[in-house]
């Protein structure tokens, strides 16, 4: 069964174990391709909002992304500690949240930063 809330996630999708596989470099670099503030993208075919807010002076880092017109979402929290990045998932596997992060683009229309 599909969740009807989050897109599918990769094959093998688990829980936040997976996000030590992406490795804190890795993470880091996602992470700081999101702008911050709110950006319409273009994600899995649909338009989607996605916003960072940091809080703690950078330290940590919350993401949250809905399909525009639609009903997924997409949400973490991303703690910077002095042994690398944390991907803490919230209600859902650390692979939808990495997929989202390696996979959205600028939506097309030129929308962004609002």
């Amino acid at each position: 069964m599909t969740d009807p809330v989050a897109p599918e996630p990769a094959p093998g999708a688990g829980d936040e174990a997976d996000a030590d596989a992406v490795g804190a470099d890795d993470l880091a670099r996602l992470v700081d391709r999101v702008p911050p503030g709110w950006t319409e993208v273009a994600y899995g075919g649909r338009t989607w909002g996605l916003s960072r807010t940091d809080r703690a002076e950078g330290r940590t880092t919350t993401l949250w992304a809905e399909e525009l017109g639609g009903l997924g979402f997409v949400s973490a929290n991303v703690w910077r500690t002095s042994g690398g990045e944390v991907l803490r998932p919230c209600e859902m596997p650390a692979e939808t949240v990495l997929d989202l992060l390696r996979g959205w683009t600028p939506h097309e229309d030129g929308q962004g930063d609002h």
